[in-house]
């Protein structure tokens, strides 16, 4: 592993906090030298972290302050985007994934290769606003589609949008998934030994894991089909053994 890949894996452990961080050292150095100088420095922090939608919070947000400073916005604005932030994305989830959509057409190849009976139990753990489960539906109509969302404000947005699902505010990982038939994620490569972990406790003979881009370590996908920039992995519950 390159010096600049293990940095970036340390890095990546650090989040939120490496961003805070490193907002605070281009601001230092705007104001020490100049906005140049802290722009600059604001790319070089950014290209550090791996994931594309880290690097672009971090590169954006001293940009974004000065346009604010320029709309001459009062100090306390501030604290309203932070507070509106929380309620949406309180801090203990910062852990799994943020907010990443599932595409519409992501289950639409499936059902040939995974048919599922009439009724059948399937969960989106962690289902945000409720992209993954219209393409669950889209793809099994007669499913009994469940969501489960740890953000109280996302969960109640996607009880509106989706009045069909049965969504609940709370913890995907207390979730206990053996009722499922089928349990999908949309995660993020640190989460995928834990939901592994998970799935060898809880799924039960005949179930199936689907998890978007990110494979369970040491374990071999039945399949795996493109899904536009993404890649869907199937999983068997034996071939988590």
């Amino acid at each position: 592993m390159s010096v600049i890949a293990a940095a970036g894996e340390r890095i990546g452990r650090l989040w939120p906090a490496s961003a805070l961080a490193a907002w605070s050292l281009s601001a230092l150095a705007a104001q020490a030298l100049d906005w140049g100088a802290g722009l600059l420095l604001a790319f070089a922090l950014a290209l550090l972290h791996r994931r594309p939608w880290r690097r672009a919070t971090v590169a954006l947000g001293l940009p974004l302050a000065l346009l604010l400073q320029g709309a001459a916005l009062p100090s306390w604005w501030w604290l309203l985007l932070l507070a509106a932030l929380l309620l949406l994305y309180p801090r203990r989830l910062w852990r799994d994934a943020p907010l990443f959509l599932t595409p519409a057409q992501a289950f639409d190849a499936v059902p040939p290769l995974l048919p599922l009976p009439a009724g059948e139990r399937l969960l989106d753990a962690g289902c945000g606003n409720g992209a993954a489960l219209r393409a669950l539906r889209r793809a099994y109509p007669q499913a009994e589609i469940h969501g489960v969302e740890a953000s109280r404000a996302l969960a109640l947005w996607t009880r509106w949008r989706c009045p069909w699902a049965q969504v609940r505010h709370g913890d995907f990982w207390d979730e206990d998934w053996s009722g499922y038939a089928l349990v999908y994620l949309f995660q993020r490569p640190e989460s995928m030994a834990p939901a592994l972990a998970k799935a060898r406790r809880e799924l039960q003979p005949g179930s199936w894991l689907l998890s978007l881009d990110f494979e369970l370590p040491g374990c071999q996908p039945r399949w795996c089909l493109p899904v536009g920039r993404h890649r869907l992995l199937a999983y068997g519950v034996d071939d988590l053994n």
